[in-house]
């Protein structure tokens, strides 16, 4: 902020003598003004940062002038100074936007130490402005890298759906940047000035997650030694994102589920009924249908919150983006290690991008981040991989099994029916045991592939893969 201007209002020239000259020794710049539209036409002139105005003047009221200033500038921030204190005259005065309330006769030093605490309120206030913004900007709709064809559907969804207050279902396995898309679905809806507020329903033990969503009266349980606001308070007017919503459980399930239709809840102990205006971003790299048909979900909660379903690619999906994700973290990590890092050389590119990445974009990240710190500068080289990465790119795509016969040749419908299997096997691990994923890679009917499921004795979850979310 340049040097603080602070204009002062008072039809006393001993007032404002004293005022001047004590803020002026603070180090601001002080100007005066003898009436309302005096001191008006002054901040309509120049820039000013405090105003000090008293509340008698003689063609209007400090109130007036109060109001007036935020019409015209609403970063004024006002104080009033008046020789009528009173309770009552200091509540209108703080109801009309006033930071503080001034009595005559004042100490000098009481002046300083009020236009002090304005000067500090402004700076932070400045600070929290641009810390919004900056949050703002990273969460840009353009910030979401790639080109594919497959990111560029969840880009223009994220675009179509995140003015809209309806609930949002996002899908994806692990890694696949879930959260990411929440926050550009709040920083870009007419909510993202309000909180946007995180919650890790698989990390948070069954027995507190409750407590966190919906907070608790003192007493309510041994511990609870204050009463505490819950995430959904936290999040009233924003967004509240609850990630690995699979993992509820089913009486906590219930609770939520009274939340989306009414928008109200009680906290834990509690019996006051306490309404929220809160937008629900929901999150799962597991497939609920399945979880429904197992009576681990309820079907009613589930389709509450599929009102609008993001599927969002993994990464071995949308392989023509790795080369731009590369570049991209490749760069940030430059700046943040303090590395020069100038590139990758094809045959590396080349078998990052034939690399499955179980762990999707997050594996991928953290890949980069290993290569610009140990590298440190120059380009990247096959030789600076590690050992996974070249061992399964050079893997064979069939086992050895489907391409030797052996001098009785072989049983074709067994070896069909193991194929088969083969392939179904690989199917749900790339789907991370998500049965209507599988399906898809293998472009089946969900029904069909459940029935050789059954039938082969397979069980999808002993497929999925035990990845950090």
């Amino acid at each position: 902020m340049s040097q603080t201007h602070v204009l002062v209002i008072d039809d006393d020239p001993a007032v404002r003598e004293v005022v001047q000259e004590t803020l002026r020794e603070e180090g601001y710049v002080v100007s005066t003004a003898v009436d309302g539209a005096q001191g008006l036409q002054a901040a309509k002139e120049t820039q000013v940062h405090i105003v000090v105005v008293d509340l008698q003047l003689p063609d209007t009221d400090g109130l007036t002038i109060i109001g007036r200033l935020a019409g015209l500038d609403a970063n004024i921030i006002p104080i009033m100074m008046t020789g009528f204190g009173s309770i009552e005259m200091a509540v209108r005065a703080m109801k009309a936007g006033a930071f503080d309330f001034i009595t005559k006769p004042f100490d000098p030093e009481t002046v300083a130490v009020v236009v002090r605490k304005a000067v500090e309120f402004q700076r932070l206030r400045q600070e929290n402005h641009l810390l919004r913004k900056a949050v703002r900007d990273e969460y840009r709709l353009e910030h979401l890298v790639g080109t594919s064809e497959p990111i560029r559907q969840v880009l223009d969804f994220v675009r179509k759906v995140a003015d809209s207050d309806s609930t949002v279902m996002i899908q994806g396995e692990s890694g696949t940047g879930k959260e990411l898309v929440a926050r550009m679905l709040h920083f870009n809806s007419l909510r993202k000035d309000r909180p946007l507020v995180p919650v890790n329903c698989g990390a948070i033990p069954e027995n507190l997650l409750e407590s966190e969503l919906f907070g608790h009266e003192k007493g309510a349980f041994t511990g609870a030694v204050q009463a505490r606001m819950g995430r959904f308070e936290l999040a009233n007017g924003g967004t509240i994102f609850l990630d690995e919503i699979g993992e509820m459980s089913l009486p906590l399930q219930v609770k939520l589920l009274r939340v989306l239709q009414e928008k109200a809840f009680e906290r834990v102990g509690g019996n006051r009924t306490i309404h929220v205006d809160v937008r629900i971003v929901a999150a799962t790299n597991q497939n609920l249908e399945d979880l429904v048909e197992e009576k681990r979900f309820r079907h009613d909660l589930f389709y509450r919150l599929n009102v609008i379903p993001i599927v969002i690619p993994p990464l071995r999906e949308r392989r023509s983006d790795i080369p731009l994700l590369i570049e991209h973290f490749m760069a940030r990590f430059n700046q943040a290690k303090r590395t020069a890092i100038t590139g990758i050389d094809q045959e590396a590119l080349r078998l990052l991008s034939e690399y499955e990445w179980p762990g999707n974009i997050r594996e991928l990240e953290n890949m980069i981040e290993r290569l610009v710190v140990l590298k440190k500068q120059g380009v990247v080289t096959a030789g600076d991989l590690p050992e996974k990465i070249v061992r399964r790119s050079a893997a064979p795509a069939l086992p050895e099994q489907f391409i030797r016969f052996s001098e009785d040749g072989i049983n074709l419908s067994r070896e069909v029916e193991q194929y088969e299997q083969h392939l179904i096997i690989e199917a749900l691990r790339k789907a991370n045991g998500v049965t209507t994923r599988a399906a898809q890679l293998l472009h089946l009917n969900r029904t069909t592939l459940v029935e050789k499921l059954k039938r082969k004795g397979v069980d999808p979850r002993a497929h999925s893969q035990s990845l950090p979310h």
